[in-house]
């Protein structure tokens, strides 16, 4: 089953409404969600920091900041 990282941090509202986006994707392509909280490493935070949400499906990065649904569901299709 295709495994997709979900780097975050507590309240932040780009990440909440990333997961649903994510949620309503795992109802088309079926994948496993591992969340990561940025905020537990100093080393995530410096590298995500900026950037979060981010998505990231077998170590490349394929989405982050802003997530579109239609643009995810995509990637998400052409790898499994």
């Amino acid at each position: 089953m295709l495994e997709v990282k979900f780097y975050t941090r507590s309240k932040c509202g780009l990440c909440d409404e990333a997961k649903l986006m994510l949620k309503l994707v795992q109802e088309d392509v079926p994948f496993q969600l591992q969340e990561i909280d940025i905020d537990t490493s100093d080393e995530l935070t410096e590298k995500f920091g900026l950037m979060i949400p981010v998505v990231e499906v077998d170590g490349e990065i394929v989405q982050f900041g802003q997530i579109d649904y239609f643009s995810i569901r995509k990637r998400l299709h052409e790898r499994s």
